[in-house]
């Protein structure tokens, strides 16, 4: 009974230790952390790479020799019964052109792995951030309710006391509802967006909590001149790489192939007659080559060799690609952080005060609803301006990082 009782206490225990880990915040290193330890796609990815062990092993193998029985004659005592055995010689470097063949392979299988961290890792960037954003602007629409419902008070009192017509009243009730509208969609978007985020490493959405920064800021924007130097081992291109050393390795191999290869007999015969009864076995030796007069691969050769200069060309046309994107990117990133500034040194303070002002003297009789509800649209589109512009300054961060890669190599 009291070891039953520890039992139960311990695994209360734990029950309470994996709630609690559960509902402790999200940060952007452990979200990143989870997706690449727990992403679908990325695990069928090592297992293609860890698959490309046994093709090596495989690779590397050599041929089996054959056993061959011959019996000639049906009777007992006139019969010839001969044993031998093929032994296969490679010739031509073919095991050693199959075995790089199958090595670069796995590298192309490793690199292809390393791209798709890089695009996890991007996607998680952007997905994190916008949760972030996502709450943030559920946070101000809150806000706004709150601040709505100030004014439409207002109102009533000074339709109360016929300092304003019931007109004003209505209006501000109507504005409040549309600011309710606004607060509600947020929530969804958030609800959308922690999906999209544990959907990364397959988890549950519902007890996502992220770790929200105490001032929602726009990313810093790094050199142009310093993300081109780290294009030369981008997961793009070094899968590209990968695949020229691997479409060479193949044309290789097909290479080979146009030298035949022999087969060694060596067996043994013997004879069985009547006449001869005590006759000895024979050793029997021999060898078959195979007479290359039709068929010398050059179709296969030519075949492979094309297919080299295609990956050659995809490999062009993938730095290209990159150079283009992440020029791109930079552009964005940079237009969203100039943006972002903008807003919020200029724009949300002035609209702030505006409202301040308009909110006040609507109190004391100087301006008009109309006034108010005006600062009220122009703040809410201002602040949802700026998180729109971080949010995207966030976006192109991810896009960059699924370019160039993290600033540190994570081993695949």
């Amino acid at each position: 009974m009291k070891n039953h009782i520890i039992r139960l206490a311990l695994a209360a225990c734990a029950l309470c230790a994996h709630a609690s880990a559960a509902e402790a915040p999200l940060t952007l290193p452990m979200a990143i952390e989870r997706a690449l330890a727990a992403n679908p796609g990325l695990r069928a990815a090592g297992r293609e790479a860890a698959a490309q062990e046994g093709a090596v092993n495989q690779a590397g193998a050599l041929p089996n020799p054959e056993l061959e029985l011959l019996r000639e004659g049906r009777e007992r005592g006139n019969r010839t019964t001969t044993a031998q055995l093929g032994i296969p010689v490679e010739l031509g470097g073919k095991r050693a052109a199959r075995v790089d063949a199958a090595r670069q392979e796995r590298a192309l299988a490793l690199a292809a792995l390393d791209a798709l961290r890089a695009q996890v890792r991007g996607d998680t960037v952007a997905a994190y951030y916008d949760v972030v954003a996502a709450g943030e602007r559920r946070r101000l629409a809150q806000e706004l309710v709150t601040l709505a419902e100030r004014a439409t008070h207002a109102a009533a009192r000074r339709a109360d006391t016929g300092k304003a017509s019931p007109l004003e009243a209505t209006r501000a009730r109507v504005a409040q509802s549309s600011l309710r509208i606004e607060a509600i969609q947020a929530a969804r978007e958030l609800a959308a967006a922690r999906i999209r985020l544990a959907a990364l490493w397959g988890g549950d959405a519902a007890t996502l909590a992220v770790a929200a920064p105490t001032a929602i800021e726009a990313p810093s924007v790094p050199p142009l001149a310093a993300l081109e130097a780290r294009l030369a081992t981008a997961p793009d291109l070094r899968r590209a790489l990968a695949g020229v050393a691997h479409r060479s390795a193949l044309a290789r191999v097909e290479e080979s192939r146009r030298m035949p290869d022999v087969t060694l007999i060596v067996g043994t015969q013997r004879e069985s007659s009547l006449e001869r009864p005590g006759e000895p076995r024979r050793a029997v030796v021999g060898v078959s080559v195979p007479l290359p007069l039709f068929n010398r691969n050059g179709g296969a050769v030519l075949e492979s060799l094309r297919r080299v200069d295609k990956a050659r060309d995809e490999l062009d046309a993938e730095r290209v690609r990159l150079h283009a994107a992440l020029a791109q990117a930079h552009g964005h990133l940079v237009a969203a952080s100039e943006e972002a500034a903008l807003i919020r040194d200029e724009v949300v303070p002035g609209a702030e005060q505006a409202y301040q002002a308009a909110n006040r003297g609507y109190e004391l009789g100087k301006f008009g609803l109309i006034d108010v509800l005006d600062a009220q649209r122009t703040l809410v589109q201002s602040r949802h301006q700026y998180l729109k512009a971080v949010a995207d300054g966030y976006r192109a961060l991810a896009d960059i990082e699924r370019l160039v890669g993290p600033a540190t190599q994570e081993n695949p």
